[in-house]
């Protein structure tokens, strides 16, 4: 069962696919969707949903997994940021998968065993659970957040989105 795990972000959002056979864990793909940092918002936007629908169609996942948003002390942060998470959910739901969301905390303590770890703790660990993979801060994350659905997906709850 191949799965992806997608860490939104507006100008950097790490995506992650690895296999699940059993409860055994195989790397497949890692990067980042690198968005322009100026222009338009919608330009931007649909920069991003491209990124991530390419890699949907490339790598044949058949579930994505979300982190979920947290909220920043900017007001105007936090909703582009979650303008730039719906874009994200919306590709692999366009493509007919089944997108689930995680909190950030859930993430962290099913990879490195403490809810609150920081991004060093989290790509040591991916690389830890996946050996050979060394990935970026978002990557790593993305990877987490696969990993993390590897873990809890029969319990997971599917995000009911009227897309």
């Amino acid at each position: 069962m191949r799965l992806i795990g997608l860490d939104p972000g507006l100008r950097l959002t790490g995506w992650g696919v690895i296999d699940v056979e059993g409860n055994r864990l195989r790397h497949v793909a890692h990067g980042v969707v690198k968005v322009a940092t100026t222009g338009p918002l919608a330009e931007r936007l649909r920069e991003l949903f491209d990124g991530v629908a390419g890699i949907v169609a490339a790598h044949q996942p058949i579930e994505a997994a979300v982190e979920e948003t947290f909220v920043n002390v900017n007001p105007g942060s936090t909703l582009k940021l979650g303008q730039a998470r719906g874009v994200v959910m919306l590709a692999p739901a366009r493509a007919g998968l089944p997108v689930y969301e995680y909190a950030a905390n859930l993430v962290k303590k099913s990879v490195t065993g403490a809810g609150h770890a920081d991004k060093h703790q989290i790509a040591m660990m991916v690389g830890r659970l996946l050996p050979g993979v060394d990935a970026s801060a978002d990557a790593a994350d993305a990877l987490a957040v696969a990993i993390c659905h590897a873990h809890h997906r029969a319990t997971a709850k599917r995000v009911e989105a009227a897309l």
